[in-house]
């Protein structure tokens, strides 16, 4: 028999439910079933468009068998869905959960690689990369924001494995600050002799030295564009880069280019100093804390504190200070403080630290401590919320770096203290463990009878500065190449073992005999053994009774 149909077919939608989707085609094999075990229908096409979400329908006919007609069906998979739907589910997964969907299937993979999130993970951890070699760039090279971050996340393991210890001679006095530019591959230091110096990261040569600037220098900070070295006089002397200069800055002043000057309006000793894109922030023994316009050199704002200011961490509009033994996150548009956390640490409050996103904030004190807590905005009101601390050393805590999982801090007792911070920095996607999750450090650095003023970490390696006047680098890299060779001899070996279980399948195949290995596996002589024994025990100890 044949059967006129309707060239209009209704399309059906995704959403319809599975029961009348099963009572169609059961109609439909009901009654257009032929002779021959054909059927004349319109086709239907059964593959969902990705933007529409819709079944397209044609209007031309075609035969199909019993068999198509029983094994088609009206399925939809998380691939079937609109690509604006699938990002948002996988907005909603952690780095670890993304990975794991990448490993489902090929399309999955291709979605949960590419997706934008591991962009957003990487730039909440560690912020933009840069290109290596290309100083001040700032541009991508040909990898993934995927491979990207499982690179920087494998990296970060490096510092609890193998390190080697080089040693900068050429202050003669107390190193009281050290600054890492991990970018340009520079490391800048000075302290009580008065001259600021310009390290080469990777070989640990001095490469410049400034003229004696009169003063300690207690505070230095630099980018690609700007060096800036606070002083005792209350001063703060700046150097911008030269284009083409393969240093960036030039400290002897041989260039005939001027780029040397000076800022003042502090009263009082500067002790701490920061930048990004538009300002110079400062702070000062003067109770103050100034932002500079770094366009025109000028100061715009003036906080004011309660007491001597010794540390500061902006963040876009807010910058967290620390007065005395208190804390203040002040909010820079209205000079206005968001949040005061008072008597932080018992005597003052020495050091501070901040992550990249900015909702975590360090701080360490003269009781040898070491605090974090979480800023949380709701709405225009913010809150300070106390996560953890530490006691990992008995003299004060002078400074602190951080760099994501790794806070590390250097105190007075000439020790250094790594903490992994990993359990309690979570993102916004995933929940936040509480404090009593969290280990002490993970690993102390020692060996050191003096005071530690400074230190700063990044790109595998913790720069440190002291009273004896002399640098350290701990270099970790390798730790990084140890692994690296580890983790490709495993590879190999379990490529190996892959294949020689391939060749004895083959080999049984061809034989027609079972597999050995699988023959043993079940076999299990030692827990058959110990299976056995332990019956007969009990039997015996059975008839005993009985």
């Amino acid at each position: 028999m044949e059967f006129e149909c309707q060239e209009r077919v209704q399309v059906a939608t995704i959403g319809e439910s599975l029961s009348k989707q099963r009572a169609e085609s059961d109609l439909l094999n009901s009654e257009l079933i032929t002779g021959n075990g054909s059927v004349e229908i319109p086709i239907v096409k059964l593959c969902s468009q990705q933007k529409k979400g819709t079944l397209a329908a044609s209007g031309s006919k075609q035969l199909l068998s019993d068999k198509e007609l029983s094994t088609t069906s009206h399925r939809c998979f998380i691939i079937d869905l609109p690509q604006a739907l699938i990002s948002e589910i996988l907005n909603c997964l952690d780095p670890k959960e993304l990975g794991l969907v990448s490993c489902v299937s090929t399309s999955l993979h291709r979605l949960a690689s590419e997706h934008h999130a591991w962009k957003g993970f990487y730039c909440e951890r560690w912020g933009l990369p840069m290109v290596s070699g290309v100083k001040g760039s700032g541009f991508l090279d040909e990898r993934s924001w995927k491979e990207l971050f499982v690179e920087r996340e494998f990296r970060s393991k490096t510092f609890l494995g193998r390190y080697s210890i080089d040693t900068l001679y050429g202050h003669t006095e107390a190193v009281r600050t050290v600054f890492l530019l991990a970018s340009a591959k520079l490391i800048f230091t000075s302290g009580y002799d008065c001259t600021v110096r310009m390290w080469d990261m990777e070989e640990g040569l001095s490469i410049a030295a400034s003229k004696p600037l009169g003063c300690t220098i207690r505070a230095v900070a630099a980018d690609t564009k700007l060096l800036v070295a606070g002083g005792t006089d209350g001063f703060i002397h700046c150097w911008k880069s030269l284009e083409g200069f393969r240093n960036l800055f030039d400290l002897t002043g041989f260039q005939k280019e001027k780029t040397e000057f000076r800022l003042w309006e502090h009263e009082g000793p500067i002790t701490s100093l920061a930048l990004d894109m538009a300002n110079i922030y400062s702070g000062s023994w003067d109770m103050s804390v100034r932002i500079w316009d770094r366009s025109s050199m000028k100061c715009i704002k003036t906080l004011r504190h309660s007491d001597w200011v010794w540390g500061l961490a902006p963040h876009e509009t807010s910058i967290a200070c620390t007065s005395g033994s208190d804390v203040y996150i002040w909010d820079i548009s209205s000079e206005t403080p968001l949040a005061i956390i008072h008597d932080v640490h018992e005597g003052n409050t020495y050091s501070l630290a901040r992550s990249h996103s900015g909702d975590f904030l360090f701080t360490g004190g003269e009781d040898g401590g070491i605090k974090m807590f979480e800023i949380r905005k709701f709405g225009s009101e913010t809150s300070v919320v106390l996560i953890s601390q530490w006691m990992p050393h008995t003299g004060p805590v002078y400074s602190l770096s951080f760099e994501f999982p790794w806070l590390v801090s250097a105190s007075g007792d000439g020790k250094l203290a790594l903490i992994d911070v990993r359990k309690l920095l979570k993102t916004n996607r995933s929940k936040r463990v509480s404090s009593r999750s969290v280990e002490p450090p993970q690993r102390m650095l020692h060996g050191f009878g003096s005071n530690l003023f400074s230190v700063s970490v990044a790109c595998d390696r913790i720069v440190c500065g002291g009273e004896e006047g002399i640098v350290r680098i701990w270099n970790f890299t390798q730790a990084l190449e140890i692994e690296r060779r580890a983790r490709a001899l495993k590879g190999m070996r379990l490529e190996n073992r892959m294949r020689r279980r391939r060749m004895q399948m083959e080999m049984n195949g061809k034989s027609g005999r079972p597999d050995q290995c699988s023959i043993a596996a079940h076999k299990n002589p030692i827990n058959g053994d110990r299976n056995r024994a332990w019956h007969t025990k009990r039997r015996a100890s059975g008839k005993a009774k009985a």
